[in-house]
């Protein structure tokens, strides 16, 4: 192959080859400088050749941990141009959390601006952007297939340890590229970027779907509502979660001209309350299109761009999808070109989580009407979404546990009218209750959307006739209190 050529690369020419053909439009319109599509081209090149140099090579894994930032885009394609699998992790999480996640993906680098006591090679991006400066812009890619790891991103399960769910370049491929068909997302589209990076929505969803369209991205470093605003007025398409539309709504200045120049607004990662669904119809004359995915299996269902919006459902499953509830309601099991390749290092899950006939268990309680829409109507595991991030209770109840006079613990989610839930814990305790040694502890230990809200102290904890703790009862007994706990900050 000559130099400088591009082998053919599943992910990197389904990101980067709408956009070559139009080098000098704006890809991210970001408020400290836009990005083009060529500047993206070239820098995922410079950064491909300095992750080499740092010894990075096919099927290595790739820790970041890094506020968002258009170069992260470029970071993440580097990856892909290399093999090497990408690893987003929350900037919220603390030392000790990534140092665990580290040590699970065996990763040859991280990508932080602050010192890690693990044993692996770290750079910042600012680092990472001078040894690129005088690096060649283009890169020899590594020839790749729909099979081919393209990321690993950990999600926790019931027994509070992580899970690193491993998603193909087939997985992140057929999923912006249908997303584009159903939602019609063209190069016309100015998409409002106001999620984070290290969640699936915010990369593989909003900025996937954009690239792959050779559309332009709005880029918001977080949700603000004037600025949203602001940004809505000249663009076309919103990909949110419910606590953004809450909070829209929440302003008077949203009105019917305010969101004029918009043809789409999308709400995931958190169910969508049918109230905040009439409001916002109500307000803007926009109905809100709700959609279903996981981590482990990118989108799953959406409700129609034509056609009628159903509130509290999440639709139909996408073309090429199979989605089955086998009872009312029953665990939704889904099976597909999205669903994702198993968890790293755990084997022994794929008997547990999947079914013999290969379909994957969400894990999700759904039922389906009878004009085929799907409605999810619990978690089986209990997950906490909490301003659509997840919480796994069993990880913050480990958390809990290890505080000096907490005899075990209970975590649950509890409604609020800004996040959708917020996390709450019942405790039984020996001696007098230090609220501010268990918070402290916490903090110092999980991510903040972490830290319970609210504490209920109980004498025991209820149980069934089998020894476990009812969670319904639970969480009844801390709606009851009526006293909460700051817990942490929004």
């Amino acid at each position: 192959m000559a130099a400088g050529a591009r082998a053919a690369n599943l992910l990197v020419e389904t990101l980067l080859g709408p956009g070559r053909a139009t080098p000098d439009k704006v890809c991210v319109d970001a408020a400290a400088a836009a990005m083009t599509y060529g500047e993206l081209d070239a820098l995922s090149a410079r950064l491909a050749h300095v992750l080499r140099a740092h010894g990075v090579d096919l099927g290595d894994r790739v820790v970041v941990q890094l506020e968002k930032a258009p170069a992260l885009l470029a970071l993440n394609i580097a990856c892909a141009r290399l093999g090497a699998l990408y690893v987003p992790l929350n900037t919220a999480y603390t030392e000790r959390e990534v140092v665990e996640l580290v040590a699970d993906a065996g990763a040859t680098l991280v990508a932080r601006e602050t010192p890690l006591d693990a044993p692996v090679a770290r750079v910042g991006l600012a680092q990472l952007l001078h040894e690129a400066a005088d690096q060649p812009s283009s890169f020899e890619d590594v020839a790749t297939g729909e099979s081919s790891p393209a990321a690993l991103v950990f999600t926790s399960g019931t027994t509070g340890r992580p899970k690193g769910a491993l998603l193909t370049q087939g997985n992140l491929v057929f999923g912006c590229t249908t997303l584009n068909e159903l939602w019609a997302i063209t190069a016309d589209d100015v998409v409002v970027h106001v999620l984070p990076l290290f969640h699936v929505h915010g990369l593989f969803v909003a900025a996937y779907c954009s690239l792959s369209s050779g559309a332009s991205m709005r880029w918001l470093e977080r949700f603000d509502v004037t600025e949203v605003l602001a940004a809505l007025a000249t663009s076309t398409l919103l990909m949110g979660v419910p606590t953004h539309y809450t909070r829209l709504l929440a302003d008077p200045r949203l009105t019917r001209e305010s969101v004029a120049a918009m043809r789409l607004f999308v709400s995931g990662s958190a169910p969508l309350l049918a109230s905040t669904h009439a409001s916002f119809l109500a307000r803007t004359g926009q109905a809100i299109l709700e959609r279903y995915g996981m981590t482990e299996t990118g989108m799953i269902a959406s409700n129609p761009l034509l056609g009628e919006r159903r509130p509290s459902t999440v639709g139909f499953a996408l073309p090429g999808v199979e989605v089955r509830v086998p009872g009312s309601p029953a665990v939704v099991q889904v099976r597909g070109p999205n669903v994702f390749a198993g968890y790293w290092g755990r084997p022994e899950l794929r008997d547990s989580e999947f079914t013999p006939d290969g379909f994957f268990i969400t894990g999700d309680l759904g039922v389906v009407d009878a004009d085929g829409y799907l409605e999810i109507v619990g978690r089986s595991k209990d997950v906490v979404i909490s301003g659509g991030l997840n919480v796994y209770p069993r990880e913050v109840e480990l958390v809990l546990d290890e505080v000096e006079g907490v005899v075990e613990s209970a975590v649950v989610g509890v409604p609020d009218d800004d996040l959708g839930e917020v996390v709450a814990a019942a405790l039984v305790v020996e001696g007098d209750f230090d609220e501010v040694a268990v918070l402290a502890h916490v903090r110092e230990t999980l991510a903040p959307f972490k830290v319970p809200r609210r504490f209920l102290v109980v004498n025991e904890l209820p149980r069934n006739a089998m020894g476990k703790v009812q969670k319904a009862l639970v969480r009844a007994r801390v709606l009851a209190q009526d006293v909460g706990s700051p817990g942490a900050e929004p």
